[in-house]
């Protein structure tokens, strides 16, 4: 019999005969009835077996119950689970350890929904890309130390390609572990006090905040403590897991870096209040919801205030909200954005209202003294701390990447000119802080030695790239090895006066962002006689925060070795037109309308090298 086979009206008969006279006995015996046992049992097999004699099948004891209940719910409309739904029915992510480490030593790898459930500990089976599994990491507020950095370059030397990643959400990824060692990566993560628990899948990611937290001159409030704060609450309460999507979360202290928190689910944003309103004077955050740029969406202003202390209960909250309520049937509409589509922002903060032991505060944007301007650059080089006499270097990392001898030396730096401290960024690269000013002239050679740099072109600083399809399933083109190609075309014929972010991402789920870049690639297949090649659509005007804007569509189907000449024509016609100097491209291309954009960079010429 099938898990999802019917009884016949014969085979019912016999079991719930069955049933009578085992309970019987077991009453006899003092042990619980095998009636209560189908009942409290959970899974197919179960269920079918529950309904074959009369009994009801109970919602797990416990904080997961909410996640069992609001499946059923959705059976009792009449709905179909995902299969990403019906697999965590089915298996509890969390208790197939044993099966991992029986396909370790098999040298095996997952196979059907366990690919998925796998990912609940951080492990993705790439294939076809790449024939191994990647490993991502979590970090509060991307905080980690030099200890760990060194750890993460043996790992990914013994067990996975010799490099490893650091990503758009501050985190880092370890590629190409094979078949027979991701316990083995797992574990040893764990000896370092670094974790991987729902890292993928279901879960909230890694908690973000802001990179220069407790460091930055200007920065209105510390977020680690906060970041901290609501890791170990994910990691402490199992109901966190096994959402209806993924959900992530992101603290920014509003200083000099951004952590582009309104791209987040929840983004709380710091604010300061002045004397004279109804509340105490002092530093809060206003919550904003439904960040998703990928579907075109940013975080929006809730209206409400809180205080630092009331951030964490209240993300617990809302993302509790989004467990009953979220989609279990339709993965493309599963993020909390369709929810508060759904419900409205006012409805839902209504229900995350019922989860709090203290009310909502109401507060008007307009009340709260804005933040400065960020700073676009100040994750690269060396900038003064608030702590007098000492700096934090922004290492420049090729599109993420960073080599196991790069991480060591990286690792050496920290430790003999700072204070130990790294920290990753969501521009895909670190920082090293606490470095004293007669020490800068030795971190800036010893970092040149290991092949990066303290320094960077604005082209360059601002470039993001995704994993692309030389490890990623999703991806359409190689999209690290287009955006160097970018740069390297780009340095070596304009030199660029302001900022620029170029975003390049491998398909539709956006990794690097490409809707916030000034100018963002999506990448594609395009047709080339009878071959279907790599290229990419070009996007233009996309912004975060102050300038927050969803980037327009202005080619379609370029060639990838095509793209470096098409954004030197691009650049070339916004210095020949914009307004003057201190004009960025965000605003040169928001002031002029796609035709016009259309004819100024048609009007330009490549320059030779």
């Amino acid at each position: 019999m099938t898990q999802n086979s019917e009884f016949t009206a014969e085979q019912k008969q016999y079991l719930q005969g069955f049933v009578v006279g085992a309970d019987a006995l077991r009453n006899h015996r003092g042990q619980p009835t095998f009636a209560a046992t189908i009942a409290a049992s959970s899974g197919g097999a179960a269920t079918t077996l529950a309904n074959a004699v009369g009994l009801p099948v109970l919602a797990p004891a416990g904080s997961e119950g909410v996640h069992r209940q609001a499946q059923d719910r959705a059976l009792a409309d009449g709905k179909k689970l995902a299969p990403e739904e019906q697999a965590k029915r089915d298996k509890h992510p969390f208790e197939i350890w044993d099966e991992m480490r029986g396909a370790a030593a098999e040298n095996r790898f997952p196979k059907g929904t366990d690919v998925f459930l796998y990912k609940f500990h951080g492990l993705f089976f790439v294939a076809p890309a790449q024939n191994d599994f990647m490993c991502r990491l979590r970090f509060p507020g991307g905080l980690s130390n030099a200890h760990q950095l060194r750890g993460l370059a043996d790992i990914a030397e013994l067990w996975g390609a010799g490099h490893a990643d650091v990503t758009t959400r501050a985190n880092i990824q370890i590629r190409e572990i094979g078949a027979a060692n991701p316990l083995n990566v797992i574990t040893s993560l764990e000896d370092l006090g670094i974790i991987t628990r729902g890292a993928g899948a279901d879960n909230i990611r890694n908690v973000t905040g802001t990179p220069t937290a407790g460091i930055d001159p200007r920065e209105i409030i510390d977020t680690s403590p906060l970041c901290r704060e609501m890791h170990h609450y994910i990691c402490q309460n199992r109901e966190m897991y096994g959402l209806p999507r993924k959900f992530n979360i992101a603290f920014d202290g509003g200083g000099t870096i951004s952590a582009l928190a309104d791209t987040n689910d929840i983004g709380f944003m710091a604010v300061s209040i002045d004397p004279g309103h109804d509340v105490p004077p002092g530093v809060y955050f206003r919550m904003e919801l439904g960040g998703i740029t990928g579907h075109q969406d940013f975080a929006r202003d809730t209206g409400i205030l809180l205080r630092p202390d009331e951030c964490v209960p209240v993300a617990a909250a809302v993302v509790r909200v989004f467990i009953e309520h979220g989609d279990r049937t339709d993965r493309k509409k599963a993020r909390l954005k369709y929810v508060l589509d759904r419900f409205g922002f006012d409805k839902y903060l209504e229900e995350t209202q019922k989860h709090l032991k203290f009310p909502l505060r109401r507060f008007p944007l307009d009340r709260c003294q804005p933040r400065e301007p960020v700073d676009r650059l100040a994750h690269v080089g060396f900038h003064p701390q608030r702590q007098p006499g000492l700096w934090y270097v922004g290492v420049v990392l090729p599109v993420g990447r960073m080599r196991s001898d790069q991480m060591r030396a990286l690792a050496d730096i920290a430790e003999k000119y700072g204070s130990r401290s790294i920290r990753w960024t969501v521009w895909q690269n670190l920082l090293i802080s606490d470095i004293s000013t007669e020490n800068k002239p030795h971190v800036k050679r010893a970092l040149e030695a290991t092949g990066l740099h303290w320094s960077a072109t604005n082209v360059r600083a601002g470039l993001v790239a995704c994993t692309g399809n030389a490890g990623c399933k999703f991806a359409a083109s190689n999209t690290k090895r287009h955006a160097m190609a970018i740069a390297d075309y780009l340095d070596a014929r304009i030199a660029l006066d302001q900022p620029l972010n170029i975003h390049v991402t491998g398909c539709h789920h956006s990794c690097a962002q490409h809707f916030i870049g000034d100018i963002g690639l999506l990448a594609t297949k395009v047709s080339v006689g009878e071959e279907m090649v790599e290229g990419y659509h070009v996007f233009l005007g996309g912004g975060y925060g102050e300038q927050r804007n969803i980037g327009r569509e202005i080619y379609r189907d370029i060639l990838a070795d095509e793209a470096p000449p098409l954004i030197e024509r691009m650049l070339l016609g916004y210095l020949a037109q914009r307004a003057g100097p201190d004009e960025s491209f965000y605003d040169y291309t928001r002031h002029h309308s796609t035709a016009t954009l259309l004819e100024h960079f048609q009007a330009q010429q490549s320059i030779p090298a």
